[in-house]
């Protein structure tokens, strides 16, 4: 696990994306337990917090679309 500070304008997606690459429902869920207290701060996050970021891979392994024409 990781330490970041967030910045101006963070939302937890928003840092999620920022640090990993991915803001998915495992990502946010993970970062959520990891950080039981971080809910109070609303939507947005307050300017320099520390918030503790799940090691994940960075972005979930990508499916190849199904055609009409396969």
């Amino acid at each position: 696990m990781r330490r970041v500070r967030s910045i101006a304008g963070d939302s937890v997606n928003l840092l999620l994306y920022r640090e990993l690459g991915r803001c998915d429902d495992d990502a946010e869920e993970m970062l959520w337990r990891l950080n039981p207290g971080l809910a109070e701060h609303g939507p947005l996050l307050p300017v320099g917090i520390w918030v503790i970021v799940p090691e994940m891979e960075s972005r979930p392994g990508a499916t190849r679309p199904v055609l009409a024409w396969d």
